[in-house]
């Protein structure tokens, strides 16, 4: 069966996450739903990271087997035509190795957080941004960031229903930005690591604010990462803002 690389892009808002679930819609389901239009019968497919309900991906990369050959560019065009009228869109495709595998064979997953600083409430980017209707200070969360930023116990920051093995990982890049947006600012986070812990990131969005808004340090976010456990964490950001902005394999499959 020759296997095929997705790269997909979805809003997250109508579906309780990526992971196919009973008497849930999931982007999983969508796209197997779409994939069984074209040949009954197929393998679940797998992905490189499974996001929760309202998070959003603009480079989510899952693997498929099919019964029988598919020009990559044809394949993506039939997946788009059966996935409408969803929220969700193959934008590239590509034939990969029988061993290569959308989850085990990445090296890097990226994500971006979106907040915006403004007092009125958002229309069209409602569910797209975290709203605050406070000034943050986007060098101070940077700094703060940089505590983060390594091979760390993160203990603190990932949710009780994580299901690693282990909460040490390596964080690879943890930066916070800023620019103009309509009324008010928009900040945003930009990070990578080989993999995550649940809620990680939401975590780390959440601790940061508390940093920009003038509430905490950079030395209470290394105090909370030391400390090693949950109750130290600062608020969790809500999904809205978070998207998976690509993942990164030894070879990029649609390079």
């Amino acid at each position: 069966m020759p296997r095929y690389a997705l790269k997909i892009e979805y809003d997250g808002r109508p579906f309780a996450g990526w992971q196919r679930q009973s008497g849930h819609p999931s982007v999983q389901g969508a796209v197997e739903a779409a994939l069984a239009r074209l040949e009954p019968d197929l393998p679940a497919i797998a992905a490189a990271g499974r996001t929760d309900a309202g998070v959003h991906a603009l480079g989510q990369v899952a693997h498929c087997d099919m019964a029988k050959e598919w020009d990559p560019f044809r394949l993506a065009e039939a997946l788009n035509y059966h996935l409408k009228p969803q929220p969700v869109a193959v934008v590239a495709a590509a034939e990969v190795a029988q061993d290569w595998h959308a989850r085990f064979s990445a090296r890097e997953r990226r994500y971006i957080y979106r907040l915006v600083s403004r007092r009125a409430p958002l229309t069209h980017d409602t569910g797209r941004r975290w709203r605050v209707p406070h000034p943050l200070d986007a060098s101070a969360m940077h700094d703060a960031a940089q505590v983060l930023v390594g091979r760390h116990d993160f203990t603190t920051f990932r949710s009780v229903q994580c299901q690693s093995d282990s909460p040490v990982k390596t964080l690879d890049r943890l930066d916070v930005s800023e620019r103009a947006y309509p009324g008010g600012t928009e900040y945003l986070f930009d990070v990578r690591a080989r993999s995550f812990l649940h809620n990680q990131v939401r975590s780390f969005v959440g601790t940061l604010e508390r940093v920009g808004a003038g509430r905490w340090t950079a030395g209470d976010v290394a105090a909370a990462l030391e400390a090693a456990d949950r109750a130290a964490c600062g608020p969790v950001a809500p999904p809205d803002g978070l998207f998976l902005d690509g993942v990164g394999y030894p070879d990029d499959p649609f390079a």
